[in-house]
């Protein structure tokens, strides 16, 4: 036989509520709809949780702040000549050297012994070319003595004829022995005649020769002077006065030819080398204007330098500081205010905040006049420097715009802040 359930009064009253609470869900549902459809997706807010900045009326400062590093403007490096190996440290890093000051020793046992054998070379060969001057004028003085030998012997023959003359006109000496006396004298002129020509070939042949020499002789010395030059590189002095800021050199270290072992930092002579983003290459010129920021004092300068290459997204600058800046050390970072030609008198203004990275400058929350509630509103942005972004249109003075992150509530088209 069934029996009959009867339901409990809490039974009773649960259905009757879970009916009731479906009905109150879908009339609030029914009812956010018809809000959103009116004034779009609302969100509330509280009020300290935003930051709120006026739309204002001024001069627009066209500047990008930047952060630029201090290196020294002239670097001249050191760089072995002849490698070798480190005998002496002479100074440490970071020291201040005098122009010729030595810095380092080092020993190479093969550049010696090879300088030793390029001296005794040249030493032979020098001593080849004396021995061949000293045999041409040797043979310059023995035509010399060949050359006066004959004119003493015309000088006799020419007495003897005169003698002779006389006494064959006596009788007293045959003619034969006159002719011969002529005859001889022909000779010895002849001779000299010869001797003359010879002498004035050789001298012109010698004069070529000894320049010749003479050349040959100052090339050996240049490359003898030269290999002692390479002795005198493995001490390696500073070629400039400054502070040696780096300085790569232990005892024992071998060094190939060309190593670089330091630099040097010439003293009261700096730049600042700042990085920018790709997107200003083309406003960026040379002579440009550049506050720098320096001991609670700002510092005027120029841009010297531009270095177009961009790598990452950025390119890089140089700006010559000048001599009387004061105390700064090198890798040390400065803030600067780039200087461009864009400045206004009266232009709209709007504090920088974390919204432009939401909206792209595109559009703000603009809140309502005597209202609590901050309305979506497209705008467009012109230039912006450390403080402000230029308002090109959009926005109107006094207008209370939410200048911070839109993170939470970027796709709202109302707020409510509470």
């Amino acid at each position: 036989m069934d029996k009959k359930i009867n339901r409990s009064p809490l039974q009773k009253y649960l259905k009757y509520g879970l009916l009731g609470g479906m009905f109150f869900g879908v009339i609030s549902a029914a009812y956010s709809f018809s809000q959103s459809s009116a004034g779009g997706r609302s969100q509330n807010l509280a009020i300290n949780s935003v930051t709120i900045n006026a739309v204002s009326q001024g001069v627009f400062v066209d500047a990008l702040s930047l952060r630029g590093q201090v290196l020294p403007k002239t670097t001249i490096y050191l760089d072995t000549v002849a490698g070798g190996q480190v005998e002496q440290r002479l100074v440490e890093q970071g020291e201040y050297v005098e122009k010729g000051q030595p810095l380092v020793r080092l020993s190479n046992t093969t550049l010696q012994l090879d300088v030793m054998g390029r001296e005794a070379q040249v030493t032979e060969q020098l001593n080849f070319l004396r021995n061949t001057q000293m045999n041409m004028e040797t043979n310059r003085l023995n035509l010399q003595r060949d050359l006066l030998e004959i004119e003493l012997q015309i000088t006799h023959l020419k007495r003897r004829l005169q003698q002779s003359k006389s006494l064959v006109s006596t009788g007293s000496l045959a003619k034969s022995l006159l002719e011969e006396i002529i005859d001889e004298l022909k000779y010895y002129e002849a001779r000299k005649a010869l001797t003359i020509e010879r002498q004035q070939q050789e001298n012109s042949i010698r004069k070529v020769q000894v320049e010749q020499l003479e050349d040959s002789a100052k090339m050996l010395e240049k490359n003898l002077q030269f290999a002692r030059n390479n002795l005198d590189n493995l001490l390696i002095k500073a070629p400039s006065t400054g502070y040696l800021s780096e300085f790569d050199v232990e005892i024992g270290e071998s060094k190939e030819r060309g190593a670089r072992l330091g630099q040097i930092d010439i003293p009261n002579e700096y730049k600042l080398v700042v990085r920018l983003d790709e997107f200003y290459l083309n406003q960026v010129h040379r002579g440009m204007a550049v506050m720098v920021e320096l001991e609670n004092r700002q510092v005027n300068a120029k841009v010297s330098k531009i270095d177009s290459r961009v790598t990452q997204s950025q390119f890089q600058i140089e700006v010559d500081l000048p001599k009387d800046i004061g105390t700064i050390k090198r890798g040390q970072s400065i803030n600067i205010d780039l200087m461009f030609n864009g400045n206004k008198d009266n232009a709209l203004l709007l504090a920088r905040g974390a919204f432009f990275s939401s909206t792209g400058g595109n559009w703000v929350f603009v809140l309502e006049e005597n209202s609590d509630t901050a309305m979506r509103r497209d705008i467009r942005l012109g230039k912006k420097n450390q403080d402000y972004f230029e308002v090109l249109s959009g926005l109107e003075p006094g207008d209370r715009v939410i200048t911070s992150s839109y993170g939470n509530f970027d796709k709202a088209q109302q707020l409510q802040l509470n």
